[in-house]
Order: C-alpha cells, then structure tokens, then sequence
C-alpha cells in the first residue's frame, strides 16, 4: 500500500459539526477512481483539530466505505501518550497503516523524534509511515534520521515534502535520501506541485491532497508513472499547474480544497474547522473556473 496513489481526502467541518455524509462522498470518489490507498486525518484531514473521538469515528467510517482499499490513519498528537491511544482507536477501527509526523509545541530534538518512533512500533504491529511535513510540525528530519528510524520494524514508507525542481536534481535527491534506507522503506512524494518531478524521480508513491478530492486525474498520473511514460507525467501534471498556483496563493492546499469540495456540491463551501476560515465568494469562483477549465470535476 505504500506505492502508487495515496488519496488523502478533506475531513469537512461545518457549522453543524462533522459532516459524515460529505464525508463519505468524498470517499466514495476515491473508491470511484481505485487509488491505492486511502490516507485518512492527513493535515487537509484536520487531524489536529479533532478530538480522539472524533478522530476514531472519522478512521471507522473510512474504512467502512474505503471497498478493500487500504486506509492509513495519521496518528499525530502532542503526547507520547496521546499517540498511542490513537494508534489503539485506529487498530480497533481497522485501518491498515499509521501515519506519524513529529508533531509538538516545544522544538523537538532528533532524539526525541527518534523516541517517538521507537515508542510507536513497539506498541504496535500496523507499518508506520513518517510524516515529514516541516511545514505544518516546524521540525525538519535530516537524512540520518531517516536512516535511524527506517530501521526499525515496521517503518514502511516516508512521506517527503517537496524536491527541487529540475529533474536531474531532483532524482539526485531521491538517489540521496534512498542510499540510506533499507530496501523494506518506500519513498512518496507530498506537496502535489512537486508529484511530476518527484515520480519520475524515483519516488514510488505519491500522497496526494489532489488525489483525495480529483482522485482520476491523479490516479492517471500514478498509471504513467507505473508504465515508465514519464513524459506523461510530467504532461499530466504540469496541466494541472493552475491548481498547484491556488495552492500556493492561498497559504497551502486546505482553504482551496474545503472551496473546491463547496464546488462540487459534495460539502458545504464553509467546512474549515475554526479558526479556520473560508475563502471569499471572489476566490471560490477563481477555485469554480480552475476545476471547469481542468475539466476537474
């Protein structure tokens, strides 16, 4: 489950709470497309505005409606301890893999991190995904941590942000960070304006915010990477350069997906949790015209 596509679906919060049934639309279009995995409370999940209970609803109800699909559950908290009653409610909801960023409000050491990790696959027997998301934890994992954790058990894929843009570097890196890794730990590339470069690099999976609300146009790409077409790729995803565009101009993906997902009429077009707020009519109608002219829908 670590390769292919890994369609990290919105978790939509209206005024009214969770909303379950836009929830499982989301869902359903996954199962639509067979992504190949289905990455559940990923940050456009909101993972770190739920309550635990929330949080193991939201992992059951995926995986009641994931079809066999397997689905991996991010399990990041500010605690050890916190962490680990996550991983119980998820083993008990059925998931098929964990996701763990290094996630805390004080600055973390690597040895800390490395604690964590330790801590993690001795508890638990479901492979691990590292979450290496500088952006949203503040703390960046050097290569040599990769290493380290890579070898314990269970360690089975870790999740990159971003690469540089040219593709000889960009393999380079790959090339750089896989020397380290046993042969058990898969790469996947995150950040989608990165998923061309990342693929044709070398990256085995791809954990797609875009494939959890377009997941058949992401879902095309991972087939030509599959094929070796990477020309395709890089036709494929640089089509959708005006989606990578609203990403960047609003902040990240989560305010563009919460509108897109507005658009499609699957979810209320407020459905950020608080303090998060919805984009303008303005920009949403932006959001409106990208999916009509990507033919997104």
């Amino acid at each position: 489950m670590f390769s292919g596509l890994s369609a990290f679906p919105l978790t939509p919060i209206t005024a009214s709470g969770f909303d379950e049934k836009g929830f499982s639309k989301i869902v359903q279009r996954i199962v639509a497309a067979e992504a190949d995995s289905i990455g559940v409370l990923g940050s456009t999940g909101s993972y770190a505005y739920l309550t635990r209970e929330q949080r193991k609803y939201i992992a059951t109800l995926a995986v009641e409606h994931a079809n066999n699909i397997p689905v991996m559950v991010c399990v990041g908290a500010m605690a050890t301890e916190q962490v680990l009653h996550l991983i119980d409610d998820a083993q008990m909801a059925g998931v098929s893999a964990l996701l763990l960023p290094a996630l805390s409000y004080q600055q973390l050491r690597e040895d800390e991190v490395f604690a964590l990790f330790d801590t993690v696959t001795r508890h638990t027997s479901l492979p691990v995904c590292v979450y290496d998301n500088p952006g949203t934890t503040h703390f960046t994992f050097s290569d040599a941590l990769y290493a380290r954790i890579a070898e314990l058990p269970g360690v089975s894929s870790i999740k990159i942000p971003g690469l540089p843009e040219e593709p000889e570097k960009a393999a380079a890196r790959v090339a750089q960070i896989r020397e380290r890794l046993p042969a058990k730990t898969t790469l996947g590339i995150s950040g989608d304006a990165f998923a061309g470069v990342g693929l044709n690099a070398g990256c085995e999976a791809w954990y797609s915010v875009c494939g959890g609300l377009f997941p058949r146009v992401a879902k095309e790409i991972t087939e030509a990477t599959a094929r070796g077409d990477r020309q395709q790729v890089t036709q494929l995803t640089e089509r959708l350069a005006p989606l990578w565009q609203l990403f960047r101009k609003h902040g990240g993906s989560i305010r563009v997906i919460a509108a897109a997902a507005g658009v499609l009429g699957l979810t209320s077009g407020d459905c950020l949790p608080r303090p998060l707020l919805p984009l303008s009519a303005e920009h949403t109608a932006e959001i409106a015209a990208v999916i009509t002219s990507l033919e997104l829908e």
